[in-house]
């Protein structure tokens, strides 16, 4: 159970924390779904990042969709997933080596949109350990 009643607000549990602040429910939501459609990165990539870093951070309802899928990687989809688990274990202090093989396989647009993704997918998965958010 989360520490806290759900709203009336917002289409799922997490969403219903959210809710008793629906200024807040409204842009979070509004941004995670920009952040998760195809952009200059796939949905899929993200995705697969999204699963390495609910590994680690504590979100009990995150890591329920399940673990990341290497049988459906490819090199960047691989570089992506390493660079959330040396985040995971950084916190990060990111050496500028690690940047580097970024910019080996990925555009300045796409390393940008990576550490936003990464910085809003781990922001949610921290709410959803606070709250103590569970799986259905």
């Amino acid at each position: 159970m989360a520490r806290i009643i759900e709203s009336t607000k917002g289409g799922t549990a997490f969403q219903r924390l959210l809710g008793h602040n629906e200024g807040i429910l409204e842009r979070w939501t509004k941004l995670g779904d920009m952040l998760e459609r195809e952009g200059r990165l796939s949905s899929h990539l993200k995705e697969q990042v999204r699963r390495t870093l609910a590994q680690e951070n504590g979100c009990e309802y995150c890591k329920a969709k399940g673990k990341p899928d290497p049988y459906t990687f490819n090199e960047k989809i691989s570089v992506a997933v390493g660079f959330a688990e040396v985040f995971n274990k950084q916190k990060g202090n990111i050496p500028d080596s690690i940047f580097g093989v970024l910019s080996q396989h990925f555009t300045d647009e796409e390393i940008s949109e990576l550490i936003a993704y990464i910085s809003f997918a781990t922001a949610s998965q921290y709410y959803g350990a606070l709250m103590k958010l569970q799986a259905n």
